[in-house]
């Protein structure tokens, strides 16, 4: 059985799309193109048809397309629209992943229409339902998430116990509700892994901000690495913070709850690895 089976939740890997593309984001993609591009297509009822001498601003993206993009003779370009897309469609639905990306991007720097900030705004409200590891950042997509962030996350998921694993599990699970995403409380339960953790640690119950002394000593933690944590958990907890009911008021993206998420997964593996090596010293003493 594999782990999000076992308990419930999905590996970082499978929830943050940073070598893939699911079909609903496919999808959704493709519905951006249709219509804020392809729809804006003029059709001829007289001709009974849609043809690039009738469209100079798609006729100009289009041979961008077969040009620059498909590398294709020019003269293999149909003069009728309906033929374009179709060939268009196909590539999009079964192009590898990557491809996906490096078609919006083109399409997105040679935008024929005046609304190209319209465009690029509704991909990145898309890229980021659909929990995409990027964006377009001006008119190029660049990663938000690599590869480093997600084995940190998964190595945490695995490896943690009790309600460590829980927390960072529900931070996750919270994060990347495609209907209704909550960062707020995906950022508390990032925080409650942690506070979780230092409690096992030294065995004791309390808030991180009354913890984090006894784990430095108990791991021989260094103080400045603990003071960060003392803020951050102050950064959550003061009266604007998270764990308020003023968080109206605050304004939490997923680019916050990821960074949390990360930095805590970070966190309990680099306790984790501490403790285990501070428990075999001790051991070796005895």
């Amino acid at each position: 059985m594999r782990f999000s089976e076992k308990y419930g939740f999905k590996s970082a890997r499978d929830t943050i799309q940073a070598d893939s593309v699911s079909i609903e984001l496919r999808n959704s993609l493709w519905s951006l193109l249709q219509l804020l591009v392809w729809d804006r297509v003029f059709y001829s009822q007289s001709s009974g048809g849609a043809f690039l001498s009738q469209n100079p601003e798609i006729k100009s993206l289009a041979q961008a397309l077969w040009f620059c993009y498909f590398k294709k003779p020019i003269d293999t370009l149909s003069g009728r629209w309906d033929e374009i897309l179709k060939q268009l469609r196909k590539h999009f639905f079964e192009c590898q992943w990557y491809e996906v990306y490096d078609f919006i991007e083109f399409v997105a720097q040679n935008y024929p229409y005046n609304n190209r900030e319209q465009f690029l705004e509704a991909c990145n409200s898309t890229l980021q339902v659909e929990m995409s590891g990027y964006r377009f950042v001006g008119r190029e997509i660049a990663p938000i998430t690599d590869e480093q962030e997600i084995d940190v996350i998964d190595k945490a998921l695995v490896e943690s116990r009790g309600p460590v694993r829980t927390h960072l599990g529900r931070a996750l699970e919270l994060l990347s509700d495609r209907s209704s995403p909550d960062y707020r409380n995906s950022i508390k339960e990032s925080i409650s892994a942690v506070e979780s953790l230092v409690a096992l640690t030294v065995g004791e119950k309390g808030t991180l901000g009354q913890l984090i002394k006894k784990l430095e000593d108990e791991i021989g933690l260094h103080p400045a690495l603990a003071k960060t944590f003392n803020v951050l958990y102050g950064y959550t907890s003061d009266t604007g913070g998270i764990r308020h009911a003023l968080m109206e008021s605050t304004n939490v993206t997923f680019e916050d709850a990821k960074f949390f998420l990360v930095v805590c997964s970070a966190f309990v593996n680099f306790v984790q690895a501490r403790a285990l090596t501070s428990s075999s010293t001790k051991s070796a003493a005895s």
